[in-house]
């Protein structure tokens, strides 16, 4: 049986493990080398160099995160954006026109509304629930469109099976930001699309302790990135590597707890009289909810919640919390709370933010490994200054 076959808890242990053990080994070692000696390599890409990103702990991450997305290849990057930039600009040429989801992580958004439109690259918002409308934005330079398993931060779902088979059709790339969900509760490959993005920071690692991304996909796909990330400079160091190396092993468990940690402090959030709208695609509420349960194997870590009141309610709402730190990133093994609208949402206009739903009182969690009743006491004793919706 190869590793392919097994079970994602046994590939996050072995998949792109070296055999025979370095020296016996059992833990990957740091090769904090930045050169190697040529072996007479054709190409400028194929030289061993740390910025070439081939690198032995470059190298075994990229096939162990191939495994468990179910790619041809893998290639892990400095950051989450380091892996999206280096994808749309090696997708996207001068002249051409994406089709993105209407509601993006904050960088990715600003990255396409401000710093793509300098390489003479368009785009168009789409509904992602509305794949009736999709065409109408078509344009004969369309080359890709770009979307999030679950969007940052209303924990939207978007038709996914309908933007795979949207991209084949017309013959563009489908791309997806899988990060809130990882490959433990959705294999996007699977499902038909092309390229899948990872912010190795968040769930991949979840130790709150370095940044990293990865972009999964096709071989030659994955070659074509490696060769614009070379020139970009986005490289893993062999350190970062080596975290990340340790926190996959762990990440089926992490994010399995996560994901029923999580429901239940959803259903809590649902029903307390100071919150006014709970977003988690794990409540039958939510709209997408059957879509939901058909794609995933578990709902997530990541809920977002709107308070009655004003942003100052929501501010003294995370102050009063104990447990959960105030802070952006998600992922790791504590509980994280922020406003969007005040942080990774921050660079959007507040006419943008309205447009994407985002308003002044959502609060996006990231729930942690500590135990679930405790935090939900913890939240039950900072929403008691929250006004009712009867008040």
């Amino acid at each position: 049986m190869n590793d392919r076959e097994r079970s994602i808890e046994t590939q996050l242990i072995h998949a792109g493990e070296p055999r025979p053990r370095i020296q016996g080994a059992v833990v990957m070692p740091i090769f904090q080398s930045s050169t190697y000696d040529y072996d007479g390599e054709p190409n400028y890409h194929d030289v061993r160099y740390i910025r070439l990103n081939n690198n032995p702990n470059q190298l075994v991450l990229n096939e162990k995160i191939a495994t468990l997305e179910g790619t041809q290849d893998a290639l892990v990057t400095s950051s989450g954006m380091a892996a999206i930039s280096a994808t749309l600009l090696t997708v996207l040429s001068a002249g051409d026109h994406l089709l993105a989801l209407d509601c993006l992580y904050g960088g990715t958004h600003g990255f396409v509304t401000k710093d793509v439109p300098r390489y003479d690259i368009s785009h168009s918002f789409i509904d992602g629930d509305d794949s009736d409308s999709w065409e109408q934005w078509l344009t004969p330079k369309t080359k890709a469109v770009y979307i999030e398993t679950l969007t940052n931060p209303l924990l939207q779902v978007a038709d996914i099976q309908a933007v795979a088979k949207f991209a084949k059709k017309h013959g563009l790339v489908s791309i997806i930001d899988n990060t809130f969900a990882s490959p433990v509760n959705f294999r996007p490959a699977e499902w038909g699309i092309d390229l899948v993005i990872e912010s190795c920071t968040k769930f991949m690692n979840g130790h709150s302790d370095l940044v990293a991304g990865s972009v999964a996909g096709k071989r030659d796909m994955i070659r074509h990135i490696k060769e614009r990330l070379d020139h970009l400079g986005g490289s893993l160091d062999p350190h970062a590597c080596f975290l990340l190396h340790r926190g996959l092993k762990t990440l089926a468990i992490r994010v399995r707890y996560q994901n029923e940690s999580a429901l239940k402090i959803a259903r809590y959030l649902s029903q307390h009289s100071g919150v006014e709208r709970v977003n988690y695609p794990g409540l039958e509420s939510h709209p997408q909810h059957t879509r939901a349960a058909e794609l995933f194997d578990g709902f997530g870590g990541m809920i977002s919640f709107e308070l009655h009141g004003g942003g100052e309610t929501a501010d003294r709402f995370l102050k009063k919390s104990e447990l959960a730190a105030v802070a952006v990133s998600m992922g790791g093994p504590e509980t994280l709370m922020v406003r969007p609208s005040q942080a990774v949402h921050s660079n959007l206009s507040p006419e943008e933010r309205a447009r994407s739903g985002i308003s002044e009182t959502l609060i996006r969690l990231s729930v942690g490994l500590e135990a679930t009743e405790d935090i939900i006491a913890d939240f039950d004793q900072a929403l008691s200054m929250v006004p009712s919706a009867t008040a």
